[in-house]
């Protein structure tokens, strides 16, 4: 089963966002389904102000290329620069090391919780 943290707010788009450090990702679910993650691109750095749904960065695996969405608007204020040279880290800690990028003052009320999400991700498995 995926690990869905319960401290953490999800998008229909497989991001996570963590309210208390401004952090955001992609979920367990979605690099479950992308399978090795082999090239990470940051499409955005440190300054930049987002709304949420804009794209963040670019992933690529030995299955497909996917984009990573902001969870939540905000202003960046720091970036995951490791991913680089490290793009494994988002299959092997999507929660911890794994981050992408981190916010300042983002809204997660309009994000799911840890229930819904694992809810959502049950329904599509189907």
């Amino acid at each position: 089963m995926t690990n869905i943290p319960s401290n953490l707010k999800y998008t229909k788009n497989d991001e996570w966002f963590d309210p208390a450090s401004g952090k955001m990702g992609l979920s367990d679910y979605a690099q479950a389904q992308l399978s090795d993650i082999v090239f990470v691109e940051i499409l955005v750095g440190e300054g930049d102000t987002l709304q949420a749904g804009q794209a963040v960065a670019s992933v690529e695996s030995v299955k497909a290329a996917a984009e990573v969405y902001a969870a939540v608007g905000g202003k960046v204020v720091k970036v995951n620069e490791t991913l680089a040279d490290a793009p494994e880290t988002l299959n092997s800690d999507p929660y911890g090391a794994g981050w992408v990028i981190q916010i300042e003052d983002g809204d997660a009320s309009g994000l799911m919780d840890a229930s819904a999400y694992e809810k959502y991700c049950a329904e599509r498995a189907h």
